[in-house]
């Protein structure tokens, strides 16, 4: 298969250059699949962004009103529109339908045996009361992959409870592993169950077109992000499954033990020491000039008065001393990087992980490098993705005229 593509690429500074068009043969892996992306904020687009940078044209449903609330949260780019929607949504086409008015209930219906995949993030039972159930949506496209992401899941006593994703990483049992351990458990700095939730759905996307493709039917892939944030915490869960409690903030990668853990510099800064290996805290023992101790390695009491002393050491430098420290001495010692410092990372720039769009960020992923074109604006693609659909000018006139679309 053939077509034209829109290339990417961009300056040492990750900045976006002009893009060509150019006739080159699809070579993204999912080049020619097609999704209808019915979700909002994070989870459900993060998915469909992942499945954009793989190749699939993704075609982003909003209501009339709205539309997806992360539009015009702050902060905004200089277009108006919220900086970390340009990333979540680029190079995806928006259409606007009303999907509570029988007719925007009717076009969608009409538009779905194009698409592959649907994915949706609204609470259990949502679709089914405007007349749009996962068993709808099959019987209108036997093929169809439906990708339902919700807090808890399509079923069980917390289906239809609402939530965000602190309360998810909390039901889930990872909050319970995370701060230290004469505090209250601390928020992540980054949004682990919803994030979980798009790249689970990815993966159960992928899986069931790969059945599909010996069936030749569809399913509804049924992700909760309570679990996939239960699912990150497998090493927490496994040492307590075997015996081991040591309560949160003594666990060994949760800040139990010296050699695992963020210490102060003496510029302001911090520095991360994850020497859990005995031959690299013999390195950075050696590089220091201090007895190398096994059982600085081991959870225990004894950790109190070494820890005490690692950060009185590691106060006596900069963070950029004990940059330079870490590349002299193989053990694990890294700077604690600000966000914009590790955007402007070499390594990153090297591995093309950051794109820039005027004021907009685009961040790449393992899965793939940022696909080329900023986010829609609301209802932009609305008239040509209808057309496609077989509705005539007619048609959209009506939907219009009736404020199902605009």
């Amino acid at each position: 298969m053939s077509g034209v593509v829109q290339s990417l690429t961009c300056d040492a500074n990750g900045a976006l250059l002009p893009c060509s068009r150019q006739e080159a043969p699809m070579t993204r892996p999912l080049d020619g699949l097609r999704v209808l992306d019915l979700s909002r904020l994070l989870p459900g687009p993060f998915a469909t962004m992942l499945l954009a940078d793989l190749g699939a044209a993704v075609d982003k449903v909003e209501d009339p009103k709205a539309g997806d609330y992360l539009r015009t949260m702050p902060p905004l780019a200089s277009d108006g529109m919220n900086a970390i929607f340009h990333g979540l949504n680029r190079s995806k086409r928006s259409l606007v339908l009303d999907l509570k008015r029988p007719e925007g209930r009717d076009a969608l219906l009409r538009l779905l045996p194009r698409y592959d995949v649907l994915v949706e993030s609204f609470r259990p039972g949502v679709l089914a009361r405007l007349g749009l159930g996962h068993d709808v949506l099959l019987a209108t496209h036997p093929g169809l992959i439906v990708c339902a992401i919700t807090g808890y899941g399509q079923d069980g006593p917390l289906a239809s409870r609402a939530g965000h994703d602190l309360n998810y990483l909390a039901r889930a049992g990872v909050l319970g592993f995370t701060g230290p351990a004469d505090g209250p458990p601390q928020p992540p700095g980054m949004q682990v169950a919803d994030v979980g939730g798009g790249l689970y759905g990815v993966i159960g996307v992928l899986a069931a077109l790969h059945e599909r493709a010996r069936t030749g039917a569809g399913k509804v892939v049924d992700v909760a992000m309570s679990e996939a944030a239960a699912s990150f915490a497998i090493f927490g869960f496994g040492l307590r499954a075997g015996g081991l409690d040591p309560g949160r903030g003594r666990d060994v990668l949760m800040g139990g033990i010296a050699p695992y853990r963020t210490y102060a510099t003496r510029d302001g800064g911090a520095v991360a020491l994850a020497a859990l290996e005995p031959k690299f805290w013999m390195a950075f023992c050696a590089g220091v000039g201090i007895p190398a101790e096994m059982q600085a390695l081991v959870p225990g009491p004894h950790q109190a008065a070494l820890q005490e002393k690692l950060e009185a050491l590691f106060a006596s430098r900069t963070r950029d001393e004990w940059t330079a420290f870490g590349e002299a001495h193989d053990c694990c010692l890294d700077p604690v990087a600000t966000p914009e410092e590790a955007l402007a990372d070499p390594q990153v720039l090297a591995r093309g992980l950051v794109a820039r769009e005027g004021d907009a960020l685009h961040l790449g992923t393992p899965a793939g490098k940022p696909a080329a074109g900023p986010a829609p604006r609301q209802g932009a693609d609305t008239d040509a993705i209808l057309r496609e659909a077989g509705l005539s000018e007619d048609d959209i006139a009506a939907l219009r005229a009736a404020r199902v679309t605009r």
